[in-house]
């Protein structure tokens, strides 16, 4: 019963935004036909759900993405418009709705090109270990692809041609490779495009939590393994005389082993990925070296990252906490929306240089 009751309040509630967000688009502009709107608008509020009925209904899907990124911002920008309207003379109503609707189009248009357009983010940190003084490292990060109808080959082959400039010893992938499912990875054919990465050690990768609410596990490993990605599940392997990588399971797997048991003391530099950045005290007090993960986006539109910096340790950047260099990055893709108002599309260029204890 209490399940039903927020059901309905949940349904009522969205409605009721659908409702409001409707009207002021339908006044601005001024159409006589209230039906076609009408049933055109609640085709595009309900397209999301539209589009999980079948995959050919994919365009529906799609925009489902950008109907909740205008639902945030038009949640925003529309009681101000309502209020100037309310409190200005009458010939100030017009100015003032195409005034916001070109801040819509101008918040749009920022979002789209700044999740379409990477960065390269640089880092040097020094790293204390007497079996590799005098030593470098590079590490390539990439996070958060998604790989989905809106996250395809032009976007990878980015990252192939920006990850490769670095000329890296490893790359990792840090989680939510694909957007739930393995389904547009293979339709995409992005096998081959990911085969391109080189490196000096390898590609490895781990889960993060939209794979497991995918449930084709088994078949996103069975594809990055395909596309010359080592996948670490829970576990610890040694790159011989070079480092130890541990790759964790996500959060979302509850019987995750703790990373006490995944700890493997042999003198060699201690490299982690764990997908989403719960925790950075306990690889801190077991004196590992660098932890790389993602998950947040960085809130990945304005001004979520207000939540996701008040959830997280570190929700974005680089901190040093003892012998700990912790990187969350924002990641390379997107969740939902191809937009990106508060963040970046980026990967890291990590050089760490070891030095005596």
């Amino acid at each position: 019963m209490k399940k039903l009751s927020l059901f309905i309040l949940v349904f009522l509630l969205y409605n009721g935004v659908v409702l409001y967000l409707g009207w002021n688009v339908y006044e601005f502009l001024r159409i006589d036909a209230v039906e076609v709107f009408s049933i055109l608008w609640l085709i595009w509020a309900y397209s999301l759900l539209i589009g999980m009925i079948s995959r050919k209904l994919s365009v529906f899907q799609v925009a489902g993405y950008y109907w909740f990124a205008f639902v945030q911002y038009g949640l925003m920008l529309f009681p101000i418009a309502n209020l100037l309207i309310w409190i200005t003379p009458a010939n100030f109503e017009r100015a003032i709705e195409w005034i916001i609707f070109a801040l819509m189009i101008i918040i749009f248009a920022i979002g789209i090109y700044r999740a379409y357009s990477p960065v390269t983010r640089k880092l040097t940190v020094e790293v204390k270990n007497d079996l590799k003084a005098g030593e470098e490292l590079k590490v390539v990060i990439g996070s958060d692809f998604h790989f989905g109808p809106v996250m395809g080959k032009g976007q990878l082959e980015k990252f192939v041609r920006k990850s490769n400039a670095e000329n890296a010893d490893l790359v990792f992938l840090a989680g939510d490779l694909v957007d739930d499912i393995p389904y547009w990875y293979m339709k995409h054919q992005l096998k081959d495009t990911m085969r391109e990465l080189k490196s000096t050690y390898g590609v490895y990768g781990i889960l993060g939590n939209h794979e497991y609410y995918g449930k084709q596990i088994p078949e996103t490993v069975y594809q990055m393994e395909q596309s010359n990605i080592k996948m670490l599940l829970d576990e610890t392997i040694e790159i011989p005389g070079v480092c130890m990588i541990t790759g964790r399971e996500d959060i979302t797997n509850k019987s995750r082993k703790k990373l006490e048991e995944l700890k493997v003391d042999n003198g060699l530099p201690w490299l982690i990925m764990d997908h989403t950045p719960t925790d950075i005290d306990t690889p801190a007090q077991l004196a590992a070296d660098l932890q790389v993960s993602g998950h947040t986006h960085r809130g990945q539109m304005w001004p979520n990252q207000l939540i996701t910096k008040r959830t997280f340790p570190l929700d974005y950047g680089y901190v040093q906490k003892g012998s700990l260099h912790a990187i969350t990055t924002s990641g390379f893709g997107f969740w939902g929306p191809p937009l990106r108002t508060n963040s970046r599309a980026e990967l890291w260029a990590v050089t760490i240089k070891f030095t005596k204890a």
